[in-house]
């Protein structure tokens, strides 16, 4: 029963290590992640990976007691075993996590590092050799004017193209309206037609406006 009870604390003990583990990974993660990172790390990066150093010590003796715990019973229970083997796994795969972190943030500094060295290299450079620096304006300069040669000729480029459909369109107009007159020029039949239908419209508006004339003064007449 003491075997028994012993277990049960020391495993719980071990999935405390576990998580706490996962939080501090969650904060050195973010040294990892930063692309302006500082040459050299920051206080809270080394007391970060100085604690996970500790905790995964920690957790390795942790481990060692419950294997102790495991081989003191007279039948070792499988279940525990398993447990056994899948905290192993987990401290395990947190080692290999933390050296995969180290080396990320040692290449992101070591790149940021150099990068710091050409810049300051090249504006060493310049300031000591003011003919390089002028030189480097005009090429600085001209690049600049090039881009802006780029962007007029796009425009441009634009405007044409726009011109050009313009010019289409007119042409399109211009060719309906000339088949329209050449199809209302081959057909004089269909003018006369519609001549005809214009004045007998007329006539007739006539005819109705004297008939109505007429009709007044008869009811005037007879009132």
């Amino acid at each position: 029963m003491a075997t028994q009870s012993n277990w049960a604390q020391v495993r719980q003990q071990a999935r405390a290590q576990e998580t706490q583990t996962e939080t501090l990974f969650h904060t050195y993660a973010q040294f990892a992640s930063q692309t302006d990172i500082d040459p050299v790390p920051s206080e809270e990066e080394r007391k970060t990976e100085e604690q996970l150093n500790e905790l995964l010590e920690k957790r390795s003796a942790t481990l060692q007691q419950l294997a102790r715990l495991l081989d003191s019973e007279p039948t070792p229970s499988a279940l525990k075993s398993t447990n056994l083997a899948r905290h192993r796994e987990i401290l395990q795969q947190h080692r290999t996590e933390l050296s995969r972190l180290k080396s990320q943030i040692a290449t992101t500094r070591d790149r940021a590092n150099l990068l710091s060295t050409v810049r300051s290299d090249i504006a060493s450079h310049r300031a000591n050799n003011p003919e390089a620096a002028e030189a480097d304006y005009m090429l600085d300069e001209r690049r600049r004017i090039e881009n802006s040669h780029g962007m007029v000729d796009s425009v441009l480029s634009q405007a044409y193209a726009t011109n050009e459909s313009f010019a289409l369109q007119r042409e399109t107009l211009a060719s309906i309206q000339r088949r329209i007159t050449g199809a209302a020029a081959r057909l004089p039949g269909v003018n006369e037609l519609m001549q005809r239908i214009g004045s007998k419209k007329r006539r007739d508006g006539i005819i109705l406006g004297v008939l109505i004339a007429v009709c007044v003064l008869v009811l005037l007449w007879f009132w």
